[in-house]
């Protein structure tokens, strides 16, 4: 019997190449897409489906605001967050909100499938990165949220340049343009006080970001 799954995130492109993963892949079957969180709720609610993969930065209702209001009413439905942001208070926010798993953009295609499918069943899913935090949160040292003066687009692009992603490549995982990552991280730049990328580079990796 396929799994039955819902894909949710604000850029058409991405839920392009999603849909096109879980349907080369036996057992899956992509039964609806939604671009924000008010289309979520409503296609999740008419469609049915097993998992949803919900974004969390969308225009207007926010992934983990759909979440709530799906779980509020149907509490066995297995959201699967796919996200860019790994922060502490995205993570726990998702959680508290009912997530039943959390993984971030970028995780390999058969890692995402395991994930899928291991929601599918009930089971609780979490990538290494996310499980780090919520195992400092469990022994109690976890962190602040690192960067607080950045937005939260800002910490994306930092935290892509520390694992050493070129312009060109953090306007692809993002879907940006170059402009707007150039003028995110002269922005980056000015709140660190850094002159350069070198610098970003080295105060983002002691802070923690970066693979």
């Amino acid at each position: 019997m396929s799994i039955r799954v819902l894909v949710v995130d604000d850029h058409p492109l991405f839920r392009h190449g999603l849909r096109a993963l879980l349907e080369q892949v036996g057992g899956t079957q992509v039964v609806g897409e939604a671009g924000t969180g008010d289309e979520a709720v409503s296609l999740a609610l008419s469609l049915d489906p097993d998992v949803v993969l919900m974004d969390l930065v969308m225009p207007g209702t926010s992934g983990i605001e759909a979440t709530r209001q799906l779980i509020d009413r149907r509490p066995e439905l297995g959201v699967l967050v796919l996200t860019m942001s790994e922060d502490d208070g995205s993570v726990f926010a998702a959680l508290r909100a009912g997530a039943r798993g959390y993984v971030l953009k970028g995780t390999g295609g058969g890692d995402l499938i395991a994930a899928v499918q291991a929601v599918a069943r009930g089971e609780a899913v979490y990538g290494p990165a996310v499980a780090r935090r919520i195992r400092r949160f469990l022994t109690g040292t976890t962190q602040a949220t690192p960067f607080p003066e950045l937005t939260p687009r800002e910490r994306e692009v930092l935290d892509l340049l520390a694992s050493g992603r070129t312009n060109a490549e953090i306007a692809r995982t993002l879907f940006i343009s170059h402009k707007t990552v150039k003028n995110h991280l002269t922005s980056v730049f000015a709140k660190l006080q850094v002159a350069d990328r070198a610098q970003a580079m080295l105060r983002a990796r002691r802070a923690g970001l970066g693979d």
